[in-house]
């Protein structure tokens, strides 16, 4: 697996058109990427359901069935997070086998992520493997344009602060506003090091 999205990352970038896209910044296809078992059933009840809607949630279960369940870790790695609160089981599961495994995972929950920067262990083994939304909607507007993500996104807006500020119509640059929240997050989330697209 060259990718492993966390189920808020997935909806968002579902719900944008912009997973197959989000893939292809690492070289991969959706089907070398890796998502929570636990999806598909999430998209069909509770509080995804009630965030995106019905409708949305339905057009993302095919896309969640074809994308392969991330391989359970190891209890020397998930052992370290079982008891931090703000971590869930999901978010625990994928940052476990990400440090585990090497892998590169994208998160959108960022209370999960300030929480994991307090666990020694796995600042060195995330080195440059966390992903954030900021960093690949950064990456997309160099690569799509613009507007074009402007577009896509536009059904975020009522769900997702950043994207609702970024994209907004009185911005007329979202690039530089992805930048300075992922600056922010850098310094916030240290010692965890960020994927950085600008690297």
């Amino acid at each position: 697996m060259k990718l492993l999205f966390d189920t808020d990352a997935f909806c968002k970038l579902g719900i944008a058109s912009l997973l197959e896209d989000t893939a292809h910044i690492f070289g991969a296809t959706l089907q070398e990427c890796g998502r929570l078992y636990a999806l598909s059933f999430m998209l069909r009840k509770g509080r995804l359901r009630n965030l995106y809607g019905g409708p949305a949630c339905d057009a993302l279960i095919p896309v969640a069935n074809a994308i392969p369940v991330v391989p359970e870790p190891s209890d020397t790695w998930l052992e370290k997070l079982t008891a931090i609160e703000a971590i869930d089981p999901g978010e625990a599961q994928i940052f476990a086998v990400a440090a585990e495994r090497g892998q590169p995972f994208l998160s959108g929950d960022k209370r999960a992520l300030n929480a994991l920067k307090g666990v020694d262990d796995f600042i060195p083994a995330l080195d440059g493997r966390v992903v954030v939304m900021e960093a690949v909607l950064l990456t997309l507007c160099d690569r799509i344009g613009q507007d074009e993500i402007r577009q896509r996104v536009a059904p975020l807006t009522s769900v997702d602060r950043m994207v609702a500020v970024c994209f907004s119509d009185e911005n007329p640059n979202p690039s530089d506003a992805l930048v300075s929240y992922f600056q922010d997050l850098e310094t916030k989330l240290a010692p965890l090091k960020l994927w950085d697209p600008r690297s």
